[in-house]
């Protein structure tokens, strides 16, 4: 027996279905904060992803799914969203324009980890990125933009904020961290002891717990930040205080990409077990302009679909459409005739085996039908049908042409 690969999984039944109600509603909601669509490839240029997630983040040492291909390029499967977009955005010139872009999208990521609850090889991201907007009244609408969608579907979370600073502070800051740093070294891990040198303050984010132990009295970013980071920051802080979104700032907090500055936030559930970051995301106004773009400020998030799944309750379905069926062997392809004249617009099922009405009505069932439609020999002899609606229990057998006229929706 083939099976799946480890750290990865089909899609179906209950967990397609939440899927796709995830899907519908954030893209509703996304649409209504003036988003549209845009879908990048699944293949890109490894040197995009060394370039913006940064080539000391775990994801590009360590988790890439990275080969090269026939033509001698050397290519991987997308590992998160965010760079892919921007790519998009530079390569339609859209850097050159006035004004401002907002997307949202939503796929397939890949990166070679270890699989545990929450946490698989392909896995799926909704996110959104805005352009343009370098006021950090668009870093709080992006947060409650998310509120809005974890609310829509009824998923509690915490919010942890914190602002990384800007090429201002942020170096004075690194210096600081990495003295401190240098005295915690064998008490580090191996990962941290190379950040050390590469990128100091993903440090922070190590989740070895003695580490964590190690960094309680690590300097605080939040005390570093120069006049501009340290307003909008307090500007922040104010306007979700303003609108009822609680938080708590983490100054650990500083995700794990390379290009964030200022802003950097993440949504946390205390339902999933260890791996609970459930959204993430900030701003990374120096991204596009790294790769090869006009300066231009920009910031965005991404939710973890698999690890709201398990948090997603679904709406009781209605019944809708019609089932179709035959009691008489000689009754089903009037069924099938029928039938053909309700697919438009209609969910329609038809059963293309004749049997009892009670094996007939548990098909209905099975497929949340509205109406069900039965054909037996006496129907059959005075070509008529018989029609039960389902969520009222009304019943009746009309004619096949009363039955075009009144129920052809």
């Amino acid at each position: 027996m083939i099976n799946p690969l480890r750290g990865m999984k089909d899609l179906a039944f209950e967990d397609a279905k939440k899927f796709n109600f995830f899907i519908d509603t954030a893209s509703k909601i996304a649409a209504n904060y003036g988003y549209s669509y845009v879908e990048t490839p699944i293949l890109e240029e490894t040197a995009l992803f060394k370039r913006s997630v940064g080539e000391s983040s775990d994801i590009v040492n360590k988790e890439m799914y990275q080969f090269t291909d026939k033509g001698g390029n050397d290519i991987c499967m997308r590992p998160e969203g965010t760079a892919g977009v921007v790519r998009f955005f530079i390569s339609n010139k859209l850097d050159r324009q006035q004004g401002k872009f907002k997307f949202f999208y939503y796929g397939p990521m890949f990166r070679y980890e270890r699989p545990q609850r929450g946490r698989f090889r392909e896995f799926h991201q909704f996110g959104c990125e805005s352009f343009g907007e370098a006021s950090v009244y668009e870093d709080y609408t992006i947060i409650e933009m998310i509120a809005a969608i974890f609310d829509e579907l009824n998923i509690g979370y915490t919010l942890d904020i914190n602002s990384l600073g800007c090429s201002e502070c942020m170096p004075k800051y690194r210096d600081s961290l990495v003295q401190f740093l240098q005295d915690k070294k064998e008490h580090l891990c191996e990962d941290c002891n190379r950040r050390i040198n590469t990128n100091p303050i993903r440090v922070l984010d190590c989740k070895n717990e003695k580490c964590q132990e190690q960094l309680k009295n690590a300097p605080k970013i939040t005390t570093s930040l120069c006049e501009s980071c340290n307003s909008d920051f307090e500007k922040l802080k104010s306007l979700l205080e303003q609108n009822g979104i609680e938080f708590k700032v983490n100054s650990n907090l500083v995700r794990g990409l390379d290009y964030y500055n200022k802003t950097a936030f993440e949504f946390v559930s205390s339902q999933i077990g260890a791996q609970n970051a459930i959204a993430g995301g900030g701003r990374y106004d120096k991204l596009v302009e790294f790769l090869d773009g006009k300066p231009t400020p920009a910031v965005g998030f991404a939710i973890g679909i698999e690890r709201v799944l398990d948090l997603i309750e679904l709406p009781k379905p209605k019944r809708s459409g019609f089932y179709f069926g035959a009691m008489d062997e000689n009754a089903i392809d009037k069924i099938v005739n029928i039938a053909k004249n309700f697919k438009s617009g209609n969910k329609v099922t038809v059963e293309f085996t004749h049997k009892k009405l009670k094996a007939h009505l548990k098909g209905a069932d099975r497929c949340n039908a509205r109406y069900c439609a039965i054909i037996g020999d006496n129907e059959l002899k005075e070509n008529s049908i018989w029609v039960k609606d389902l969520e009222k229990k009304e019943e009746k057998t009309v004619s096949i042409e009363d039955f075009l006229k009144l129920l052809k929706i």
